[in-house]
C-alpha cells in the first residue's frame, strides 16, 4: 500500500497547475505557486519520486483518431480465487481496446470501459478476444451516449 505524504499548499497549487496543463514550463508553473524555479523543481521531482505524480499524458480526441464510440462493458467471472483474477487482468492488459477496468464490488465484479470504432467492431472485439477469456459467466454492455463530465482529482 503506498503511504501517504505531506502535501503544503505549494504542492497542492503545483498538482492543480500540472494537471491544468502538464506543458507548462518551468517558469509558468513558479509564478503561479509563488516559489522560485529550483525549489518548485525540488517540489516536483520528490511528488515523482513518491508517486503522487504518476505520469504525464495526453488527451487524445479519439472520434478524430477513429474510435469514436466508448462502452461500459460489468462482467461476473465464476472464479474469484487469486490466481483467476490476476490471470483475467492479465488478459485485459493484452486488449488495447480496454482503456480501464476496475474490481468492484456489488452485482459484477469486474467494469471496463472501452473504445472501438462501432457496432462491428465491438461485436469483433467480444467473439474475438473478450470471450475467449475463460471464466466468465454474465456480461452486461452499454454504449456511452455522450460523456457528461470528464475530470481531475479536486485538490
Amino acid at each position: 500500500m503506498p503511504q501517504e505524504i505531506k502535501l503544503d499548499r505549494h504542492d497542492l497549487a503545483l498538482l492543480r497547475a500540472l494537471q491544468r496543463n502538464a506543458r507548462a514550463s518551468l517558469q509558468e508553473l513558479s509564478a503561479e505557486v509563488g516559489l522560485s524555479s529550483s525549489p518548485c523543481w525540488a517540489r516536483i521531482k520528490r511528488m515523482e519520486e513518491a508517486g503522487v505524480i504518476e505520469g504525464y499524458t495526453i488527451k487524445v480526441n479519439a472520434e478524430l483518431v477513429g474510435v469514436p464510440d466508448q462502452l461500459i462493458v460489468q462482467l461476473t467471472l465464476d472464479s474469484h480465487s487469486e490466481d483467476a483474477l490476476e490471470a483475467f487482468g492479465r488478459q485485459l492488459e493484452a486488449i488495447p481496446e480496454v482503456l480501464e477496468a476496475y474490481l468492484v464490488s456489488g452485482d459484477y465484479d469486474y467494469v471496463l470501459r472501452l473504445a472501438v470504432k462501432g457496432t462491428r467492431d465491438y461485436e469483433r472485439l467480444l467473439r474475438e478476444q473478450l470471450y475467449k477469456i475463460p471464466g466468465i459467466r454474465h456480461s452486461k454492455s452499454s454504449f456511452v451516449l455522450r460523456r457528461l463530465k470528464s475530470g481531475n482529482l479536486a485538490l
